[in-house]
């Protein structure tokens, strides 16, 4: 499995949506479940800002993975997971200078 290995420039944003099941009953009432054994995956708002050359490499990683192949991720200070990028933004900023920003989303497999 390929590593992703780069730390974002800025500071990132990270979501975390659990899976929940909920059936609402009559004057507000309401009953909540947990669905699935992985509930609640972390999704990260990265943004990287680099000379030319390194963001080339992160872009490449990406394009090489299309959205479908996973990779290990290490967020700073968090436990290692496995994660897609489904969606990723180029930006040129100046010259020989461009951003990168990429949601990576975190897979069960």
């Amino acid at each position: 499995m390929a590593v992703f290995t780069w730390r974002a420039t800025y500071d990132a944003s990270r979501v975390i949506t659990p899976t929940v099941k909920v059936i609402k009953f009559g004057d507000g009432y309401e009953q909540r479940q947990g669905i699935g054994i992985n509930r609640q995956p972390r999704k990260f708002s990265l943004t990287f800002k680099r000379v030319n050359s390194e963001i080339d490499a992160i872009d490449a990683f990406l394009i090489a993975r299309g959205g479908i192949e996973s990779f290990s991720y290490t967020h700073p200070g968090l436990n290692s997971g496995v994660f897609v990028c489904r969606e990723w933004t180029r930006t040129d900023v100046a010259r020989g200078i461009d951003s990168l920003s990429a949601t990576f989303e975190e897979v069960f497999e």
